[in-house]
């Protein structure tokens, strides 16, 4: 059976700990409608993220790929409907330094893609089981946007089977109570039951 193959990236940044790498530990080895998820961490890193997802897709073959990143000062998830072909840093590197101004994600790519994912489905869904969730066209210009991107781009110059897409997760709250401001934020626990719904949704909506 093909598994859904759910990645979250490491911390970085001002950001000593990062809840989408807590999220993809936290769902490994668990299954969604007799599905295995297989939860991974991906570098924060533009020139390594794309290699080492290819690598897990390689070794998985999933039916499903879907990304998870930080987005602190979003008050719920938030399903990206797109991804633009545009890398620029602003006042964040990446954790090997490298900052990036106006760079494509693909150059010979198009402008964007949009996620393989029932992303509306999915936020009914989601939204039903109590836990807040949003749609959103801002993915942003950093590694979030980057791997939304770049693996539509790869599903679609390879022609790989598999569907793709990308979830912005908050704050959990003892990242937001560390941080001392106040920022919104939202439980673990409330965090995995949302994607545990959603990916359930994307199994079964065609």
């Amino acid at each position: 059976m093909q598994p859904i193959l759910l990645t979250g990236y490491e911390p970085f940044g001002e950001f000593e700990t990062n809840p989408a790498r807590r999220l993809a530990t936290t769902l490994d080895g668990e299954e969604v409608s007799g599905t295995p998820i297989v939860g991974r961490e991906l570098p924060v890193s533009f020139d390594r993220a794309l290699p080492a997802l290819r690598e897990r897709i390689d070794e998985h073959d999933p039916a499903l790929v879907v990304s998870v990143g930080l987005a602190g000062g979003r008050n719920a998830l938030s399903i990206e409907r797109i991804g633009i072909n545009l890398r620029e840093t602003g006042e964040t590197p990446d954790n090997d330094g490298r900052e990036v101004v106006d760079e494509p994600v693909a150059s010979e790519g198009p402008d964007a893609y949009f996620s393989t994912l029932p992303v509306r489905e999915m936020q009914s869904a989601m939204c039903e089981a109590g836990v807040p969730t949003t749609l959103s066209t801002a993915a942003g210009t950093h590694l979030c946007n980057d791997i939304l991107y770049a693996t539509r781009h790869l599903a679609e110059t390879e022609d790989r089977g598999f569907r793709s897409g990308f979830v912005h997760v908050p704050f959990s709250h003892e990242g937001a109570a560390a941080r001392g401001e106040g920022e919104p934020s939202m439980s673990l626990e409330t965090m995995a039951r949302g994607l545990r719904v959603g990916l359930e949704t994307a199994l079964e909506t065609a």
